[in-house]
């Protein structure tokens, strides 16, 4: 009986050894998802945040770069601290911002790295490096952030920042992770994909009490981190400086192209900010600044803002009548005063004399001819017919769409249409009356400075133009590919280039601050009108290229409330084109750079202007008041 029970007992214990065995070989063998568990509770991954990539200028001179910073990690279980105020006065943070950090590193698995303090600069961590030992539970992760070797292009280039919880739910790929850093406007969001790179993981092995034994299966699991593309700009960097320098203490900008390739040389918009200021520990703070600033230091004015044509836009209007055949190069039109106010006298005028001395009238009646062909009895059909035409031809040079230049943000502009004036008009009946101000750039038509720059490379190219564009090529493990970009045609040839070119020639020749010593130039200043009509002047307004023979730069310039084109924008203009055909300035035009650089450019009348306008403004708010 004794022996039975026995073998009963050891049966039981050997069948649940058994069992036990079963159970663990499943476990530990078979069960994939309890190795991978246990694997979690002694692997600290440890992000490789990977080099974003450079960006050159187009002489490969280094403009944006990467600055090595730290995170400071805690694991909240393993700290010790004896003496906190020692651990804040070494970090230079206030003993709430420790306590604030503290609990929401202790809200995650306990012994799971997050980071305390981000964006330690190289310099900050080379001062606590060596007394980090003190205080266990705290190690750094180093990364980088974006670094400049000049305090300009700020707009252009844009600025990285950290991924929001809006932005990691949009993101359909699952590449982004909580904390990484993104490209938020400019060349760094436009190119984000190909500036990140790929991140990578190192596997650290740890114990239960979450100490570093090594790393774990001596990193066969680890991935390197894949850096990222480098970009090769159009800028070219001491031009894009120059430009910058001339815009200082005045609202506006300044867009160059090369009229061969479309690349833009500058674009400057003013007023700015630093760069550096939106990169680094301080980005909250500073960010903050910037956008509450009044003057809009994040708002790109060369591609963002739209203006009234003014009169750069009779160029257009020549060519289009040209082209449809209404008028002839040479054809001599007699025009008088009774149509719109104009500076130029009453007379006969081609297109070239026409755009010499900016006839408002001459260009009423070459736009007229253009809308009012007689093809129809009804002269508000026929001028919806004849607006139709235009407006399709206006188009052709870039105007009312997007130029597609790679930077977001880009403006359309305004070419109002047939159906713009029905809806403006409700439906009700309108001709070539009601919208002649068109005819001279004015009304309801608007421009941005980097399409007026576009139409000076047009015109340069006698009927073509080339895509603008900042980035010209890539560059990955020293190899450089280039973009390639095909010529947008805007008429039906070039023949009638000549006398628009001409008149642009007469043009300069008469603003004589737009002229450079041994360099033809073809230009046309323009006044943009500004609708705020209280206190300020009309904007300045001027595009030209050079040399007329073999053109290398096209320009447009605008700077606000300056009046007349051909003080502001076109000295300004002539410097920065004379800067880049010659590499510096003949002493004769050193005069030109300091009246810039003082920025007084408004003549005794204007003054006496804009304080009746003052006076006046005060004048209506006293009656307000009363």
């Amino acid at each position: 009986m004794w022996d039975n029970r026995r073998y009963i007992i050891q049966g039981a214990f050997i069948l649940i050894g058994l069992i036990f065995l079963i159970k663990l070989f499943a476990i530990q063998v078979l069960d994939k998802d309890y190795t991978v568990r246990a694997e979690r509770n002694i692997i600290q991954p440890i992000v490789q945040y990977p080099f974003r990539g450079l960006i050159y200028d187009r002489n490969k001179e280094l403009i944006v770069y990467n600055e090595p910073v730290y995170d400071l990690m805690v694991v909240p279980k393993d700290v010790s601290i004896a003496d906190t105020t020692e651990f804040c006065e070494l970090l230079g943070i206030e003993k709430e911002v420790f306590l604030e950090n503290m609990r929401i590193a202790k809200t995650l698995p306990r012994g799971r790295p997050s980071v305390f303090l981000k964006k330690i600069s190289h310099e900050e961590y080379g001062k606590i490096q060596d007394l980090l030992y003190k205080f266990s539970g705290f190690f750094v992760n180093p990364r980088t952030v974006r670094g400049y070797t000049s305090p300009i292009l700020a707009n252009e280039l844009g600025y990285t920042g950290e991924i929001s919880r809006r932005q990691l739910d949009r993101d359909t790929t699952g590449y982004y992770r909580s904390g990484d850093n993104i490209g938020i406007t400019g060349l760094e969001e436009q190119y984000e994909r190909l500036l990140s790179g790929k991140r990578g993981v190192n596997y650290k092995q740890v114990n239960v009490r979450g100490i570093e034994k090594g790393s774990f299966k001596d990193g066969a699991l680890d991935t390197a981190s894949v850096p990222g593309t480098n970009l090769i700009t159009t800028f070219d960097l001491e031009l894009q400086t120059y430009a910058e320098k001339l815009l200082e203490g005045k609202t506006g900008s300044i867009v160059a192209i090369d009229p061969s390739t479309g690349e833009v040389l500058v674009m400057a918009t003013a007023p700015t900010y630093e760069p550096k200021m939106l990169s680094g520990r301080e980005f909250g703070k500073n960010f903050s600044q910037i956008a509450l600033d009044s003057s809009k230091l994040l708002f790109n004015r060369a591609h963002m803002a739209t203006y009234p044509a003014g009169s750069v836009f009779k160029t257009v209007q020549a060519l289009i009548a040209l082209d449809e055949g209404v008028i002839r190069a040479d054809e001599q039109i007699f025009v008088n005063l009774n149509g719109i106010g104009d500076h130029a006298p009453a007379g006969y005028y081609d297109v070239a004399r026409g755009i010499e001395k900016s006839s408002n009238n001459y260009f009423l009646e070459v736009m007229r001819r253009v809308v009012n062909q007689k093809k129809d009895p009804s002269i508000f059909t026929d001028s919806r017919i004849g607006l139709a035409i235009w407006a399709e031809a206006v188009k052709k040079f870039g105007f009312g769409a997007p130029l597609g230049i790679d930077i977001p943000g880009e403006a359309s502009g305004l070419v109002p249409d047939v159906a713009h004036y029905d809806k403006m008009y409700k439906n009700k009946d309108w001709a070539y009356s009601t919208i002649k101000s068109l005819s001279i750039g004015q009304g309801e038509i608007l421009v941005t400075p980097l399409q007026v720059a576009n139409l000076a490379a047009i015109i340069a190219n006698r009927g073509h133009y080339i895509q603008p564009h900042l980035v010209k090529g890539f560059e990955k493990d020293g190899i450089v590919t280039l973009k390639q970009f095909e010529k947008n045609f805007t008429g039906k040839g070039t023949d009638y280039y000549p006398a628009i070119i001409e008149g642009m020639k007469l043009s300069a020749k008469g603003t004589f601050r737009s002229l450079i010593k041994d360099i033809t130039i073809a230009s046309k200043t323009g006044t943009a009108e500004n609708g705020a009509k209280d206190e300020a002047l009309d904007h300045s307004v001027f595009m030209a290229f050079a040399p007329v023979a073999d053109p290398k730069i096209a320009i447009a310039v605008y700077i606000e409330n300056a009046g007349w084109g051909g003080r502001a924008a076109a000295t300004t203009a002539s410097l920065v084109m004379e800067m880049y055909l010659k590499g510096a300035l003949d002493k004769s035009s050193q005069y030109k750079e300091e009246y810039v650089l003082k920025g007084d450019f408004l003549d005794e009348e204007q003054k006496k202007e804009i304080e009746r306008k003052k006076l006046e403004k005060a004048r209506k708010n006293a009656l307000v008041q009363h």
